[in-house]
């Protein structure tokens, strides 16, 4: 367990300003999505918790896809935006699966119904198996160029830049 454990701080060691930056760009997602989902479930679609739930996660993601593509994740933007903005939607498709089915889960298995179980569900609960599935989808199948496919102002930026 601690061969694991030594793992696990090692990649957060190396990936510690990449994760905070994710973290940063998610944290202005989730306040988002919480927005909305939450004056959805509460006003026009209070019977509609899984679609408020679907609608919620659309305007995040494309707050989250700019966020990601231009600070987090700047060094390894691919040279083919489309590539990267279906890819990056498809794995947010998956996350927000993710989410959508824990309040599925909770109001139609569990028969929590309330406003609040349903944020539970799908902002706490689920956003955290999301969050997990969405970092790794994009280290490894969304931003996969490398440093050297950046724009040249922003390669240069970076270069100037004496915290790298």
């Amino acid at each position: 367990m601690s061969g694991l454990w030594q793992k696990a701080m090692a990649l957060v060691r190396a990936f510690w300003r990449q994760l905070a930056k994710f973290g940063v760009v998610g944290g202005v997602a989730f306040v988002i999505d919480s927005a909305i989902f939450l004056a959805l479930i509460t006003g026009p679609m209070e019977d509609s918790h899984v679609k408020s739930r679907l609608i919620a996660g659309a305007v995040a993601t494309l707050f989250s896809w700019i966020g990601n593509r231009y600070w987090t994740f700047r060094h390894q933007r691919t040279p083919t935006r489309v590539r990267e903005l279906v890819m990056f939607i498809i794995m947010n498709l998956i996350g927000m699966g993710i989410q959508a089915a824990c309040v599925f889960i909770s109001f139609y298995g569990l028969g929590l119904t309330s406003a609040t179980a349903s944020f539970v569900s799908g902002n706490i609960i689920g956003l955290g198996f999301a969050m997990c599935f969405r970092f790794v989808a994009y280290k490894l199948w969304v931003f996969t160029g490398e440093s050297g496919s950046l724009a040249p102002e922003a390669a240069q930026h970076d270069a100037a830049d004496p915290r790298r």
